[in-house]
């Protein structure tokens, strides 16, 4: 049954990735709708803000997406390396990247196969 909506999920993934504006309103409005639960529950359970903001953020906390949620781990990279942000490079910075993870992947492909080789033997 996982794997039946594992691949469901490839497969509808895979259209909406074709139209990103469609993707991006379906996804908010599953978001919302999450969100509209979970609310009503913590109404349900009489929670006070100050719980329901506290017990947010420890399980946010806890199981590590409090900082990647809010702010994304690239951000954070991109502060650690001191990049630029994606809107201050030029074409020709973007494309000099992209370059580069073409040759890296290339790299990483002779590995692999030279890794497959010695496998083999």
């Amino acid at each position: 049954m996982i794997k039946f909506f594992d691949k469901l999920e490839d497969k509808i993934r895979r259209r909406l990735s074709k139209y990103p504006i469609i993707y991006a309103l379906i996804g908010s409005i599953g978001i919302i709708l999450l969100w509209r639960g979970v609310w009503g529950i913590a109404d349900f359970l009489n929670m006070s803000a100050l719980v329901s903001t506290v017990l947010g953020v420890m399980i946010l906390l806890a199981i590590g997406l409090f900082v990647s949620f809010f702010v994304g781990e690239q951000i954070i990279i991109s502060g650690i390396k001191e990049e630029k942000r994606i809107d201050e490079k030029t074409a020709e910075e973007i494309k000099e990247e992209a370059i580069s993870l073409r040759q890296i992947r290339n790299d990483i492909d002779v590995i692999k196969k030279r890794m497959e080789e010695i496998c083999e033997k």
